[in-house]
């Protein structure tokens, strides 16, 4: 996915980039008045148009665009059309913070809906928080962002998208309260990803009685698994815990048959479980493999249907990616929220977020003190070759003292 990919490129905000935040507070209230005038509200839309994770910035485009399209069919918010304009981040920080700064400079956007990628979000927030513009963050996943939100500093963000930490912990609560497995071999992604998603689940492990018997992290490019399968073999574990990439889940999936784990060992996390190439590579092994996923377009919520169903229409037949839902589900979140201040005040729409309760696909949406949406997360559970979706469940997430 490209949160994965691009985790490795997180770089530190320049001072120089700090410093040119002064300078879009200034033009905080022209863009609120020049909505007023033109009868329109702006909304920005950060994402990578260009560059290697372009496809996710397309999805992204075309979800807010259609979710912008139903809204004005329906009359707008307060009488007013949504326009949407787009910032292209390239997945990079820098540029980022560039397309930021020409929206709320240039453009006159009171609100953004960005980025797909975590560390362009990280380097977004103190741009919006000194221009007093709301951050509507939809697609990326380090829990960071939400540290630093809401009681954590940031009062301008807010997220309407599960963290890595959530998918931890919800991974670990239904392998342990649904499957009953207590005892865990951990085999994961040497990354940024991989070994922070593992971190969060030991976060969480003393919730359960459960323990973890070994713990082992892959290359990108290993291809040989046997010598830590063959530990787990002997370890006793009952379920290994593995997040991990699209390209590897087959290898290790064929190698666990190989060495008779097939139905002796389940694979629980988030490893493209679900792929049809990787169901495929070793459907024994792959039986009962469960991975929580943030949305997905089989979820069977009437609003969903009719959203996949009306971006297939939009776009001819292609299904949409969660990185398409979540901006058209956080567009008309925020739309809700100015119909809710009556208002298009940006600290009225702010302050009308924290408070509101929004019927979501997923579920009924508000805000906790650090801005994040309380959202649950999809299960999904390979039965007989295709996944099958198994319900959603929540989970709390405990903030670090700051």
């Amino acid at each position: 996915m490209a949160e994965r990919l691009q985790k490795r490129r997180c770089a530190a905000i320049t001072l120089a980039t700090l410093a040119l935040c002064g300078v879009l507070a200034a033009s905080c209230a022209f863009a609120q008045d020049g909505q007023g005038e033109s009868g329109t509200i702006k909304i920005g839309i950060v994402s990578p148009q260009s560059g290697a994770n372009s496809r996710y910035g397309a999805f992204a485009w075309k979800g807010a665009q259609l979710a912008a399209e139903e809204i004005n069919a329906a009359g707008g918010v307060l009488g007013r059309k949504i326009v949407l304009v787009s910032g292209d981040s390239q997945c990079a920080p820098a540029e980022g913070v560039s397309a930021t700064q020409r929206l709320i400079r240039f453009d006159h956007v009171s609100m953004i809906i960005g980025d797909v990628c975590s560390s362009v979000t990280l380097a977004m927030q103190p741009v919006v928080e000194s221009a007093n513009v709301i951050l509507m963050n939809a697609a990326s996943s380090n829990p960071e962002i939400t540290y630093r939100a809401g009681v954590g500093g940031f009062k301008w963000t807010f997220r309407n998208y599960p963290t890595d930490e959530l998918r931890a912990a919800i991974a670990l609560q239904y392998a342990v309260q649904r499957r009953h497995y207590t005892k865990f071999a951990v085999l994961s992604v040497d990354s940024d990803y991989g070994r922070g998603a593992i971190a969060f689940t030991k976060k969480y492990l003393p919730r359960y009685p459960a323990e973890i018997l070994s713990e082992d992290y892959y290359k990108e490019t290993e291809t040989d698994f046997r010598p830590v399968l063959t530990k787990i073999k002997y370890s006793g574990a009952q379920a290994i815990i593995l997040y991990g990439q699209a390209d590897t889940t087959p290898i290790i999936a064929r190698q666990m048959f190989e060495m008779g784990l097939a139905g002796k060992v389940g694979l629980v996390g988030n490893g493209e479980f679900a792929n049809p190439v990787t169901m495929a590579a070793a459907p024994r092994v792959m039986e009962g493999a469960v991975e929580v996923a943030a949305w997905l377009p089989e979820w069977q919520n009437p609003r969903s249907r009719a959203f996949v169903r009306e971006y297939q229409k939009a776009y001819d037949g292609e299904v949409p990616s969660v990185q398409a839902y979540s901006p058209w589900e956080s567009l008309h979140l925020l739309a809700r929220a100015v119909q809710e201040a009556g208002s298009v005040d940006n600290d009225r729409i702010r302050r009308a977020l924290t408070e509101i309760k929004y019927e979501g696909v997923m579920g009924q949406v508000t805000f906790d003190d650090h801005q994040q949406a309380i959202l649950p997360m999809v299960l999904v559970e390979d039965a007989d070759g295709k996944p099958v979706i198994k319900g959603a469940m929540y989970s709390k997430v405990d903030y670090p003292r700051r």
